[in-house]
């Protein structure tokens, strides 16, 4: 069967494209070093336990409101708005980057939890146009090519950010994001399915969506295989977040990297995710996204103890490299499997609760790591600890009964 709605499907990848700046260069790469080593300090671990303050309250606050949110979203009909808000309320935040400086820990650790509130809080209302937009045999592949795009969209910003950097001009990086993540999310709002007018007032939405959301909770928790695979996801999707918040403070404090050799890091990594989205984007389709999550865990489990261990730069070059890959296959078969627990006409509401769960991890592993960090006043620990997050959500994965093909063998 052919691939309907072409457009939009590349207008929802192009999406991706967007706000993988942010995520690249804010959330990942130079902005984490350029607030725990410059506007915090860490020499003793304090800007890692800021920096994980930030992230991790900005993820309560989408834990709270992202069920309720997709509640309304699907009864108010005011998906895309919602998207479109919280999408310039992130840009607001990275252009107001630029007018901090170093010493200004309140007005940073203020800014970067309402631009995280808009990046992760829009992704519940993003994620839940895809079951729309392409069929079922296809849910795979077209998760996998918006992470693939999303890679390349952090190529690109990255490339574009290094040449102001080796400038010094850290205030025009924020403002480039802030521009690359407006410019290219347009045609995301202007080809994406409209809202469907309800003609229900936004009150009467909010009364209706929360009423609805409590009721998805209770059939979710009451749906065996939903209840496992969300507990599962909660917990090694808790050590992706750590990681990728974390990945290049500890490059920087514990290895000695440069700014430019983050992002040169970074590149590559992006790289090898785009390829491990790439070609694992059949297979996930093909033998079921349950397999493609298992071989990810395994990798990623190895990877954390090699991280512990990793002495020098070349070491942890590779060890970027073989996370990389697993990333990209991982976090596209994470939310193609979920999509098989999706009824019709309810995409903002399980995602909305799909939100919640991958973000309220992201509460506790910032904090965790943070919290060893400045008590051991070093990394190691730190990122050895991740590795049971891996492992336990491994173990966990294996009593979900479906994640099977979405697609039969035979099929091409």
């Amino acid at each position: 069967m052919p691939l309907k709605n072409r457009k939009q499907v590349i207008s929802w990848c192009l999406f991706d494209f967007a706000n993988s700046s942010y995520s690249a260069v804010i959330s990942a790469v130079i902005f984490p070093v350029y607030f725990a080593n410059y506007i915090v300090g860490n020499e003793s671990g304090l800007g890692d336990l800021w920096w994980g303050r930030a992230v991790s309250l900005s993820m309560i606050f989408i834990v709270l409101t992202s069920p309720f949110l997709g509640g309304i979203a699907d009864f108010g009909g005011i998906r895309k708005r919602l998207l479109f808000i919280y999408t310039v309320l992130c840009i607001s935040a990275v252009a107001s980057f630029s007018l901090i400086h170093k010493g200004m820990i309140a007005e940073g650790f203020m800014l970067v939890i309402i631009a995280n509130i808009g990046m992760e809080g829009g992704f519940a209302f993003y994620n839940s146009f895809l079951p729309e937009i392409a069929e079922k045999e296809y849910h795979g592949r077209v998760s996998a090519w918006g992470y693939a795009v999303g890679y390349a969209g952090s190529i690109l910003s990255l490339v574009l950010a290094l040449q102001l950097i080796n400038k010094g001009y850290f205030d025009l990086t924020w403002l480039m994001i802030a521009a690359f993540f407006g410019v290219f999310s347009i045609p995301a709002f202007l080809f994406l399915p409209r809202d469907m007018r309800t003609g229900h007032g936004l009150m009467h939405s909010a009364s209706k969506g929360m009423r609805d959301t409590w009721m998805t909770f209770r059939k979710i928790w009451t749906d065996k295989e939903t209840r496992k695979f969300l507990i599962s996801y909660f917990i090694f999707e808790d050590g992706v977040n750590t990681v990728i918040v974390f990945s290049s403070i500890f490059a920087a404090t514990t290895l000695g990297f440069s700014t430019k050799e983050l992002i040169m890091l970074y590149i590559v990594v992006q790289i090898t995710a785009l390829a491990g989205a790439f070609i694992m984007a059949k297979p996930t389709d093909a033998w079921g996204p349950k397999k493609v999550i298992s071989l990810s865990l395994l990798m990623w489990s190895s990877v954390s103890v090699l991280a512990y261990f990793a002495g020098t730069k070349l070491h942890f070059w590779i060890i970027a490299c073989i996370a990389g890959f697993g990333l990209g296959a991982i976090q596209a078969a994470a939310r193609a499997f979920f999509t098989q627990f999706v009824p019709s006409e309810h995409e903002s509401e399980y995602f909305g609760v799909y939100s919640m769960v991958g973000k309220s991890s992201a509460i506790f592993g910032p904090l965790l790591f943070g919290y060893i960090s400045s008590s051991f006043a070093s990394q190691r620990p730190a990122i050895l600890s991740v590795a049971v997050f891996f492992l336990v959500g491994l173990i966990s994965l294996q009593s979900v009964k479906d994640g099977g093909p979405n697609v039969k063998k035979s099929s091409s």
